[in-house]
């Protein structure tokens, strides 16, 4: 896992991640990994878009692990990270976080799995982005 680069995105807590007083909801962290996954996968040299139309393929979440730490706060800088820990066939599991400063407010194991438009069944991660992730 160290050999893969760890990616960071920065996102600020707006009010309408917050409740009325102010702390991020549960979900809002999901959102906030999505963004994150979306920019570092154009790291890569690919959009969710680019992937549709080059190779007929999307990821998907097939499941997320996710342990809450320490509540985040409205206009809280935040860094939101990913970096691969696995890649099979088909799935792609990444870990992911969500940091205060040097604080750890959240983490999460996600697993993708890369499914065709068409029928939605699972297929092979496409070549040009396997080499990129793989050791």
């Amino acid at each position: 896992m160290s050999r893969h680069l760890l990616f960071t995105w920065p996102v600020r807590v707006y009010f309408q991640d917050t409740d009325a007083g102010g702390v991020v909801y549960h979900a809002s962290y999901v959102n906030f990994m999505e963004r994150a996954r979306t920019e570092w996968l154009r790291t890569h040299g690919y959009s969710n878009a680019g992937l549709m139309k080059e190779f007929g393929v999307v990821f998907v979440v097939r499941s997320m692990k996710l342990d809450y730490l320490r509540p985040a706060l409205l206009d809280d800088m935040l860094d939101v990270t990913a970096q691969v820990k696995d890649i099979g066939r088909s799935r792609i599991t990444l870990l992911q976080t969500v940091r205060r400063a040097d604080e750890l407010l959240t983490e999460a194991e996600v697993h993708l799995v890369s499914v065709s438009l068409e029928t939605f069944k699972p297929v092979r991660v496409p070549e040009a982005l396997r080499s990129q992730w793989q050791d």
